[in-house]
């Protein structure tokens, strides 16, 4: 009777063990599972937030170069004023810059 109550734990033990084993088996599935949906969605977040960024820096610089743009046109036309103005001036200071450069450069 010993032997057979010791058979019989030997099989409950044998059969709680494989039991282990699937559960184990499931638990490590479900843990996979769940790491690849975080994977997924912490790739996709990643990549909307980059998309947001990128439009975040264009948007700036267009809005940069728009400035940049006024202020270059801007400047060309008070030169360009300027010019209209004094053209007698501007030819002038122009010779003593051209004079100037010229013995910059002769040094």
């Amino acid at each position: 009777m010993e032997a057979k109550s010791a058979q019989d734990d030997y099989t409950r033990v044998k059969e709680d063990l494989q039991l282990l084993r699937e559960d184990l088996a499931k638990l490590t599935k479900s843990v996979s599972e769940g790491q690849k949906n975080n994977i997924s969605s912490l790739r996709d977040e990643i990549r909307r937030e980059s998309r947001e960024a990128l439009d975040n820096v264009r948007k700036r610089s267009d809005e940069a170069l728009n400035r940049a743009r006024d202020a270059g046109s801007k400047a060309v036309h008070d030169v360009e004023h300027q010019i209209e103005e004094r053209p007698f001036l501007s030819i002038l200071i122009m010779f003593l810059a051209g004079i100037l450069v010229g013995r910059l450069l002769d040094r």
